[in-house]
């Protein structure tokens, strides 16, 4: 009785040592939040705002908190979990980049090499630990020999290893950096703190003084084995779109501390003229101000025409490329993929081999590919001009004719450029495409076909009435996906053209675009809205898409 007493005393004074807390943790959050507002001036404002709405968030959170552990409540377990987890991870992020271990990180790749012979005696060691495999019935003196030896020669191969990377110098080098640093050694004492936070929280005697159930405890787990992926796509997914929103109304060069624009980036993009002409081959000057507007195209019509000018032209360009590539791209991703999965999709010899070899393309590197078909493409000694060359010489001497070889210049001619790169996306996704058409294909119902062949359908009836109908959801998804995908092309162009602008900007595209105003031309907000632009017009068709497979699909299930 006078232990359970004791217990049960310890327990109400942890949790009251946790209220304070959690109170404490709110007071430095509200403190935090006026030493942003008070500090130095290059701090911007959407840096203020942001730490500020982080800070107050978890104020408030901590005050939640307080108060449900004063009710004996689990959902206060659940708060301060939640707070000193999220807080222990970032004093950690901060104490790893104030100790320069990132750098650290590149000097042991450079002396990696050095160690790899001493892991192989790691390695040496862990086999002959297998060995005791061969002993499964009783314990023998070899036996418990040779466990010891594996031990030993694993342990001995490591701190081998550790010794030829330098890993002495890097922790002493870490250190120093961290003493040097009064922040980070705040850092190191406000990780312990949140540390011993976590573990007094989790003792079995808290968790049943705040009525924590088994569903509480799984609930926890799962968010804790979730929280990697979680915080990953916060920091790295979410927190940078955010971020990058932001900067499109702002003049950032990432460089100088950005100022608010507006609207003036859309208003540049979206800033265009549609001027009519006296005559086909007038002269833009003549009709609009060549100071604000380039001309982007014109359309000519008897002896007349229209001037399309716009105050960014580069921008329309690459729509009309990027839009140019989805028109082609995709039917030349999908319909030959459809084509080929129904072949596959027959039982004769040898389809498993083939399934893999269309779906190789798919799995290997864009890099890698792309300077395959760069050499392939090549106008002098390229495979596609060669045996292009072949079949003009054969057709000539078969029939008699003199057709003209016509030295396709794929790379270097801007009427030829895109098309080449249509032509290796559509080949890269083609089997991509089909591997899905294969799993619809494969969920359709044999009893369908049956049915169909005794009312005297034929192959083709039964392709039009029931493989495309009932395809109907995975064509959505598969046409739906490859038009996301060609809309964001970069990596062939980028790879394959030079300059990736192509001949007379034949080449570029939406993304190459963004790329080149963000990180060549240092344009970070300009780069920010034309990204922002990009995702309307995605999301546009996608919605188009959305809409026409609601009103024409009448497939349900």
């Amino acid at each position: 009785m006078t232990a359970q007493l004791r217990i049960d005393t310890q327990t109400s004074l942890n949790l009251r040592i946790h209220t304070l807390w959690r109170a404490l943790f709110a007071l430095l959050m509200a403190a935090s939040i006026f030493m942003v507002w008070s500090g130095s001036a290059e701090t911007s404002l959407w840096q203020k705002v942001l730490l500020s709405l982080v800070a107050g968030l978890a104020a408030m959170y901590s005050v939640y908190g307080a108060l449900q552990i004063e009710k004996r409540h689990h959902a206060g377990r659940m708060a301060t979990l939640v707070l000193d987890y999220l807080g222990f991870v970032a004093c950690f992020v901060f104490v790893l980049n104030a100790g320069e271990f990132f750098i650290g990180i590149d000097a042991l790749g450079e002396n990696f090499s050095r160690g790899i012979p001493y892991l192989g005696i790691t390695a040496l060691g862990y086999f002959l630990g297998m060995l005791e495999e061969y002993f499964p019935n009783k314990k023998t003196t070899a036996e418990t020999s040779l466990k010891t030896v594996s031990r030993w020669v694993m342990l001995g191969g490591f701190v081998l290893f550790l010794w030829q990377v330098n890993t002495l110098n890097g922790v002493t080098f870490f250190l120093g950096k961290l003493v040097q640093q009064p922040s980070a050694l705040a850092a190191v004492a406000s990780m312990a703190i949140f540390a011993v936070s976590l573990w007094s929280m989790n003792r079995p005697t808290v968790a049943q003084a705040l009525n924590v159930k088994t569903g509480h405890e799984q609930i926890i787990n799962g968010w804790l084995f979730l929280s990697p992926n979680l915080l990953g796509f916060l920091i790295f997914f979410a927190g940078p779109l955010l971020l990058s929103f932001y900067f499109s109304f702002t003049d950032s060069d990432a460089i100088r501390t950005p100022n608010w624009v507006g609207f003036d980036n859309y208003a540049k993009i979206l800033n265009i003229k549609f001027v009519t002409l006296d005559s086909p081959d007038q002269l833009a000057r003549d009709v609009v101000d060549i100071k604000v507007y380039d001309e982007v195209g014109r359309f000519t019509f008897g002896n007349t025409g229209i001037l399309f000018a716009a105050a960014d032209k580069f921008f329309w360009l690459a729509l009309r490329n990027t839009l140019t590539f989805v028109l082609f791209a995709v039917p030349l991703s999908v319909i030959p993929a459809l084509i080929l999965s129904n072949i596959l999709n027959s039982k004769l010899p040898g389809m498993k081999f083939y399934r893999a070899v269309y779906f190789m393309p798919s799995i290997a590197a864009v890099v890698g590919i792309s300077l395959v078909w760069q050499w392939l493409y090549n106008a002098t000694i390229g495979y596609i001009n060669y045996f292009i060359t072949l079949g003009i010489e054969f057709w000539n001497n078969l029939f008699n004719v003199a057709v003209v070889d016509p030295k396709i210049q794929w790379v270097s001619d801007e009427n030829t450029a895109l098309f080449a790169i249509i032509i290796i996306a559509a080949w890269q996704t083609m089997g991509f495409n089909t591997v899905l058409f294969l799993a619809g294909l494969q969920n359709i119902p044999g009893e369908l076909y049956e049915a169909a062949t005794v009312d005297g359908a034929g192959a083709w009836d039964k392709f039009w009435g029931i493989t495309l109908p009932m395809l109907a959801p995975t064509t959505f998804y598969v046409v739906s996906t490859t038009t996301i995908q060609a809309m964001q092309v970069f990596e062939q162009v980028f790879i394959l053209m030079n300059p990736p602008e192509g001949p007379n900007n034949s080449t570029i595209t939406l993304v190459l675009y963004l790329y080149r105003s963000g990180f060549q031309n240092f344009q970070q907000g300009y780069a920010s809205a034309i990204a922002w632009v990009l995702f309307i017009v995605i999301f546009g068709l996608t919605l188009i898409q959305f809409q026409r497979q609601r009103r024409s699909s009448i497939y349900e299930g």
